[in-house]
């Protein structure tokens, strides 16, 4: 591999903590495209920062540390002493920029916006596709790289690729060499670039340890490939790192990114936007807009509406999340949890009006259609830990099969415990609302 990004020679960025992100010149034509720019104008954790008031760091910090990391990889993949894998300059071109741009279509909050699946609302896989074919990136990527814009959005996800394709990207996306699959096992994948760079860098940031409490450069230079599977794998003495990887990717989502009061902000953002859904064209506007220009737009077209006390409680003068009453996971009332995780959205939305009816005729209380929340895990499941490891003798094993810890941690478990269904009700509630009997209320309304 002789591309210059690998060999270092140019100059760097500095992000945290204390990071050196090594750049060319055309690593910087693209850091300084509008595309790309706009994601220094969106946070990386949105709401999170209404809990954790450090996690306001963007996506164009995480995203340098992504590039870094795809040099990292391409590095240990070469010096592998059991098996070295050496790709070419062009592969080597197309994860490097990949892992560069491949959160250049996140629009704000927009994780917490695709989990209510509303339709058309495209995901932003598919915006990344279309900003690829702007003019600005297409022809750096052409003339810069080498590079057809298309290939780069059907290596960052073959499916929106799909959805978006036309007739010059159908014979890429049928071209898919084993080089490319070990390469997109990199970008998404139980051991990744993005992984390993957002459990650091949002620990960091939120000011909290999990994420920070594993040994990434030992994790590293244990990466291989599993050639029978064209895959990335770890050799065994990765096996003590990758199982504390696994833990902090738990507590990570246990804390910060599942704490109670984020996912009260959550349900609230959701709500809004399926009551705004058909009355403002966010949708057409989606590529220009970052943080502050989508929550403007937010906070203009909740006024005088039922959802307005979501949206300004979110992003008003004085922050004022709603309330969570009751919780239910797989060890309490997992009937329930079953029964409520990965339901509809619009599904969710009639249940927490039922609810609130409910609750408004035991107590006599008057209770709002969009004063009662119920927030449940999406229907996307999270990617499970599929990870070999390389044994001594060359033969590879499963890590779940190695390890109690990743058995009990990074299966289907992972969602059951972790993602657990919350109900939440507006502020003014809570003391009302304090003793009923929200599971009773709830298997009533369900049968």
């Amino acid at each position: 591999m002789a591309i210059p990004e690998i060999q270092q020679t140019g100059s760097v960025i500095r992000i945290s903590p204390e990071m050196d992100v090594p750049t060319t010149p055309r690593v910087r034509r693209l850091i300084d495209t509008a595309a790309f720019r706009r994601l220094a104008r969106i946070s990386q954790l949105g709401l999170v920062g209404l809990v954790y008031p450090g996690a306001t760091h963007t996506r164009f910090e995480h995203s340098l540390g992504v590039y870094r990391n795809s040099l990292e990889f391409l590095k240990q993949l070469a010096s592998d002493t059991a098996a070295p894998m050496v790709f070419s300059d062009h592969d080597a071109s197309l994860f490097v920029v990949s892992g560069l741009l491949h959160d250049i279509g996140h629009w704000p909050f927009c994780h917490a916006i695709e989990d209510i699946r509303l339709v058309d609302f495209p995901k932003h896989e598919v915006l990344a596709t279309r900003l690829l074919e702007h003019r600005e990136l297409a022809e750096l990527l052409r003339k810069d790289w080498d590079l057809d814009p298309a290939e780069v959005a059907a290596f960052l996800d073959p499916r929106s690729a799909r959805e978006a394709a036309t007739h010059t990207l159908e014979p890429i996306l049928h071209r898919v060499s084993d080089s490319h699959a070990i390469l997109r096992s990199m970008l998404s994948g139980p051991v990744d670039i993005d992984k390993l760079d957002y459990l650091e860098r949002d620990s960091l940031h939120a000011g909290v340890p999990y994420g920070r409490n594993f040994d990434r450069n030992r994790l590293v230079h244990s990466l291989c490939v599993d050639q029978p599977r064209k895959r990335i794998a770890i050799s065994e003495k990765g096996r003590t790192a990758a199982e504390m990887m696994v833990f902090a990717r738990y507590v990570m989502f246990s804390e910060v990114y599942w704490h109670h009061a984020v996912r009260s902000a959550t349900a609230m953002i959701q709500r809004a936007v399926f009551e705004l859904r058909d009355s403002i064209d966010l949708v057409g506007s989606w590529l220009e807009m970052d943080e502050a220009t989508m929550t403007e737009s937010l906070v203009e077209n909740s006024r005088g509406k039922p959802w307005e006390n979501c949206i300004l409680g979110l992003f008003g003068m004085r922050r004022s999340l709603y309330k969570r009453i009751a919780q239910f996971d797989r060890l309490v009332e997992p009937d329930l949890h079953s029964a409520l995780a990965r339901r509809p959205y619009q599904d969710i939305v009639s249940l927490s009006r039922a609810l609130g009816e409910s609750f408004s005729k035991q107590t006599g209380v008057a209770i709002g259609r969009d004063d009662v929340l119920i927030d449940a895990p999406p229907v996307k499941l999270e990617v499970q830990f599929d990870l070999r490891v390389r044994m001594r003798d060359g033969s590879f094993r499963n890590l779940v099969e190695l390890s109690p810890v990743v058995q009990s941690l990074a299966t289907e478990q992972f969602d059951a415990l972790v993602k657990r269904v919350r109900v939440f009700v507006a502020p003014h509630l809570k003391d009302a609302l304090r003793n009923v009997c929200v599971a009773d209320r709830l298997r009533e309304l369900i049968r």
